[in-house]
C-alpha cells in the first residue's frame, strides 16, 4: 500500500483525528485493520494528528502484539451474547487502548516517516481533486489546474507523483477516461462526440486506451447503456466519483 505518499515493507501505525484526510493506493490486496474511537481519544500520550493521518514504524514485537489483540477482539465480539456479557466491553477497551499505548511507546525513529507526515505536498494534492471534483463537464490540463491551485506544474507532478505513483500526465489522462465512461454510462450521443469533447483527438489511440483500462470498447459501453433503457446525458453535465 502506498500511504500519504510513500510505501515501506515496515511495520507501522496511523493515526488521524476528526476531520483528517489520507490517501492510499493498494497496488496488491493487503490486510489491514481501521478502527475508530467514539468519542475521540485525547488523554493518552498519543502523537498529536494534524491536517492528515500521521503514520509511525513502530517495532515488529508491537505489531504483532496489536494484530494478535485485534484477531481476538473480532472472535470474541462476532459471538452472539447476552446483555450481562456485555459487561465485558470496558476491559476489551481497555486492552486495547493499553496495547496501542505500547505500539506508540515503541516508535522506531525513521526518515522516510518524518517525509511521510509532512503537509506542503498533501496540500497540492488535496487543492488538486478538489478542483477537479468541482469540475467535471471540461477536461482540466496541467497548466491550467496548476494555476488554479497556484503552483508550478512541477510542484503538482511531483505532488500526484508522490501521492498516486504516477505521473500527472498519466492521473490527468485516466481522470478524463473515467469522465467519458460516467458519460457513455448514462447514455451519450455518441462515442466519438463524447471523446472529443474530453479531449482524446486520437480516436484510435483513446479506444486502445479505454479498452486497457476498462476491460471493454467504449461503443459497447455505450450500447450497454441504450440496452439498459438510459436517457442520453446533457453533454454539459456528467458526475465523477472519486
Amino acid at each position: 500500500m502506498r500511504f500519504n505518499g510513500v510505501e515501506r515493507d515496515r511495520a507501522v501505525i496511523v493515526l488521524g483525528g476528526g476531520g483528517a484526510f489520507y490517501t492510499s493506493v493498494e497496488e496488491t490486496p493487503r490486510q489491514y485493520v481501521s478502527m475508530m474511537f467514539t468519542p475521540e481519544i485525547v488523554d493518552r500520550g498519543w502523537p498529536s494528528a494534524g491536517l492528515h493521518f500521521s503514520i509511525h514504524e513502530i517495532s515488529q514485537r508491537a505489531q504483532d502484539r496489536l494484530r494478535d489483540v485485534v484477531r481476538q477482539v473480532l472472535l470474541v465480539t462476532s459471538d452472539q451474547v447476552t446483555i450481562a456479557e456485555f459487561a465485558t466491553g470496558a476491559s476489551i477497551k481497555e486492552t486495547l487502548l493499553s496495547t496501542i499505548d505500547n505500539a506508540f511507546a515503541e516508535i522506531v525513529p525513521a526518515k522516510w516517516a518524518t517525509r511521510a507526515n509532512t503537509t506542503r505536498q498533501f496540500k497540492v494534492f488535496n487543492d488538486a481533486r478538489a478542483v477537479l471534483a468541482g469540475d467535471v463537464a471540461h477536461p482540466i490540463y496541467s497548466g491550467e489546474l496548476a494555476r488554479q491551485i497556484g503552483v508550478s506544474v512541477r510542484t503538482l507532478h511531483d505532488a500526484i507523483q508522490r501521492y498516486r505513483g504516477i505521473s500527472l500526465h498519466r492521473y490527468l489522462r485516466l481522470r478524463r477516461l473515467w469522465l467519458v465512461r460516467q458519460q457513455l454510462l448514462a447514455g451519450a450521443p455518441s462515442v466519438k462526440a463524447c471523446a472529443l469533447a474530453y479531449g482524446f483527438w486520437h480516436l484510435s489511440d483513446f479506444s486502445r486506451s479505454y479498452r486497457s483500462q476498462f476491460g471493454e470498447a467504449p461503443s459497447e459501453t455505450l450500447a450497454a447503456s441504450r440496452r439498459a433503457g438510459v436517457a442520453p446525458a446533457d453533454p454539459a453535465g456528467g458526475r465523477h466519483e472519486s
